[in-house]
């Protein structure tokens, strides 16, 4: 049976979580349609977070970034969408979500959402 999208975000529990470390994950395959056009914008997603109790399963943030395929979307709000349900997903310490945008128009665009605090050191 193939798989397919889905917004259900699994966790994990976190193994180390009295050291605050980092989890970078690049995403280079999302894509949304443009809601003035229909056209299709493509990205790269980055998500970089400190996480607190839990971490994210990978195979289901795929499948949570492919959800958005078929889906008209502003830049800016799909980028801070996707921040915000990994906060709800995730509760992390810090997390930095950052959409680059393929061209459209003859303008590139990045846009980066931030939730708490990223630990000093």
């Amino acid at each position: 049976m193939p798989t397919k999208p889905s917004r259900d975000l699994e966790t994990f529990p976190n193994p180390n979580p009295g050291r605050p470390y980092e989890i970078s994950m690049e995403c280079p395959e999302f894509t949304c349609l443009c809601p003035k056009t229909g056209q299709p914008d493509f990205a790269t997603i980055r998500i970089r977070y400190v996480p607190g109790k839990r971490c994210v399963e990978l195979k289901s943030l795929k499948l949570y970034i492919w959800s958005f395929r078929d889906e008209g979307h502003f830049h800016e709000a799909v980028t801070n969408r996707i921040c915000d349900d990994l906060v709800a997903a995730l509760a992390p310490r810090f997390i930095e979500v950052e959409g680059d945008f393929g061209v459209r128009g003859g303008i590139h665009t990045v846009v980066t959402a931030r939730h708490g605090r990223r630990p000093a050191g």
